[in-house]
């Protein structure tokens, strides 16, 4: 089964990013499964490379990082990245900037798709 999981909230101040990757993370880890997750809006920051946070506090940066490194691919919405100033060369390892039309492909691939 494939399934695509879209974001669409700031890193921090809700937990919907946070809980979408928790969703994301435990998905990637299933054999069986085919895992991406398409970040637009403020959400594109949870990609973004060595977050500081409180300590105790999660870490996006490094849920992005698992999600990838159990093979889920990850892609940013690139003009949601312009208009927040996010470059490419700040982003976690693995993930990368995308468009509209590939998160458009990813929607017709995916079995699934779940939105926070």
């Amino acid at each position: 089964m494939k399934v695509l999981v879209i974001l669409n909230d700031p890193p921090y101040g809700t937990e919907r990013s946070y809980n979408g990757l928790r969703l994301a993370g435990s998905l990637a880890r299933r054999d069986d499964l085919e895992v991406r997750v398409f970040l637009f809006g403020d959400s594109v920051g949870c990609a973004v490379a060595n977050q500081k946070v409180p300590d105790g506090y999660y870490h996006l940066d490094r849920m992005v990082t698992s999600v990838i490194r159990h093979g889920g691919s990850v892609g940013c919405c690139g003009t949601c990245m312009e208009a927040r100033a996010i470059d490419e060369s700040v982003l976690v390892d693995g993930a990368r900037r995308s468009t509209l039309e590939e998160s458009a492909d990813w929607t017709v691939w995916a079995d699934k798709v779940v939105s926070f």
